[in-house]
């Protein structure tokens, strides 16, 4: 026993390693997980106090237990049995194929990250890209809003930029829960989605199991009053118009909903821009047919440095106006009233018409996209009198549907619109004169189709 035992150097280092290493993680990480925790949990208090909607605990759940217990619903469990019948395969590897969807699916929300990181950086991007307005909003009817009630913002998807601009609007509200699609489970792009509470989706599976676990973690998140963002459109539009709104999310929540539970409340938000940062992209996809996009890294890289280039030469110019409208929110268990349905009956059809219907009809008028529409309709080339004429005319047709800052008169508005289409070519100036391109006509008719259901 007390015999001396002669070791290696080593060997002698490694052992040690691994005592530190067992030690650190059964003593020290404990307690210090316990540490964080703790302020975690007192800054989260604090932070609730300032926000209209507390941030749930479910979305402060650990990411590892919101796993096992989404694939350990009822549901989940019969969908697993049925996939390995379906397939041949063990329950087992049925199970891990369930637990690796799970995984795929649920994020990790990091209240730090969120609003100690995110908001700050969607506020920077936003105001220096664009002149961020906030349109039409019924304020009193969404601070009306039970407190009990799950929250869903329905929006239209006209870029990327919609995830900034309105998580960075919505932040003093609460913490937006988005679907994300495909495109963003690339590293370390993926860590910091998940860290923001989205969860990833797949819009093309065929997995009968995958759309079982989906469908459940939507319930799961609608039940615990999670307030989430989601676009009935799907995915971006490659035309500028809108689109068919897409079923998916809409039917997890209906076919999930209970009358005696909690009300989902659905606040419809219109977005539009005077410049979408990828059209271009966003219509070479069109063209290949909607077969996905090519944006390579090099191009985004590029095209911000040129920007940070512009701002240090004192050439910058942001990009036109960014604006956001809010309509008026949807109750679901009012639609049920007025909408009963028999057995069979898809109760998610006639809501996204509905949801649509109410996204398109507060679409923000904006410069470029009517100075888009005059010209796109024009015969002749137009002096910048007569468009000037065209706007108004349009404007006083619209209405209060435009709801134009006070500070936009048509005059500087008309001016704002044909400079910036002027300045990207996609449309012609001659004497005085101003005329679309015929190799621009997508380009132009991209924003012009954004009011187009407006404007007939």
């Amino acid at each position: 026993m007390t015999s001396t035992v002669e070791l290696p150097v080593w060997l002698f280092g490694l052992i040690l390693l691994f005592a530190i290493v067992t030690a650190a993680s059964h003593l020290l990480f404990p307690s210090v997980r316990w540490f964080f925790r703790r302020r975690m949990e007192r800054a989260v208090s604090h932070l609730n106090e300032r926000l209209q909607r507390p941030i749930e605990p479910f979305k402060l759940a650990q990411r590892h237990d919101m796993i096992q217990r989404l694939i350990y619903q009822p549901d989940v469990t019969r969908a697993v049995a049925e996939h390995a019948r379906a397939k041949g395969i063990p329950d087992a590897v049925a199970f891990e194929e369930a637990k690796r969807y799970a995984r795929e699916i649920v994020p990790s929300f990091s209240a730090f990250m969120y609003f100690g990181v995110a908001i700050r950086l969607t506020r920077f991007f936003s105001r220096a890209l664009y002149h961020v307005r906030v349109g039409f909003v019924d304020e009193a009817a969404i601070d009306a809003l039970p407190q009990d009630a799950t929250v869903v913002y329905v929006m239209n998807h006209r870029s990327n930029m919609d995830y900034v601009l309105v998580t960075y609007l919505a932040a003093r509200r609460s913490a937006l829960t988005y679907a994300v699609g495909e495109w963003a489970r690339v590293w370390p792009l993926s860590r910091l989605i998940r860290a923001l509470g989205a969860y990833f989706i797949r819009r093309r599976s065929h997995s009968e199991l995958y759309r079982k676990v989906l469908a459940a973690y939507v319930r799961l998140a609608t039940e615990a009053g999670v307030t989430q963002a989601m676009f009935p459109e799907g995915r971006l539009s490659l035309d500028g118009a809108p689109q068919e709104p897409k079923r998916g999310l809409l039917k997890y929540i209906t076919d999930a909903y209970d009358p005696e539970a909690r009300d989902v409340v659905f606040v419809p938000v219109a977005l539009n821009y005077d410049r979408i940062l990828e059209d271009r992209i966003l219509l070479e996809a069109k063209a290949r047919g909607g077969k996905g996009f090519r944006a390579r890294i090099s191009v985004i890289l590029g095209f911000f440095l040129k920007q940070i280039w512009l701002r240090c030469l004192g050439k910058y110019r942001k990009f036109g106006t960014a604006e956001v409208r809010f309509g008026h929110p949807l109750s679901l268990a009012e639609f049920v009233k007025h909408h009963p349905t028999s057995a069979g009956e898809d109760l998610a059809e006639p809501l996204s018409l509905e949801l649509m219907g109410r996204i398109n009809a507060v679409v923000p008028v904006l410069s470029v996209p009517l100075v888009a529409a005059i010209l796109e309709d024009a015969a002749v080339p137009m002096t910048l009198e007569e468009i000037k004429a065209a706007y108004v005319t349009h404007m006083d047709h619209l209405g209060e549907t435009a709801q134009q800052a006070q500070d936009c008169v048509a005059g500087d508005a008309t001016e704002t619109g044909l400079r910036i289409l002027v300045g990207r070519r996609m449309i012609g100036e001659d004497d005085n004169r101003y005329f679309k391109k015929e190799n621009q006509r997508d380009e132009l008719a991209f924003y012009a189709n954004s009011i187009r259901h407006l404007l007939e």
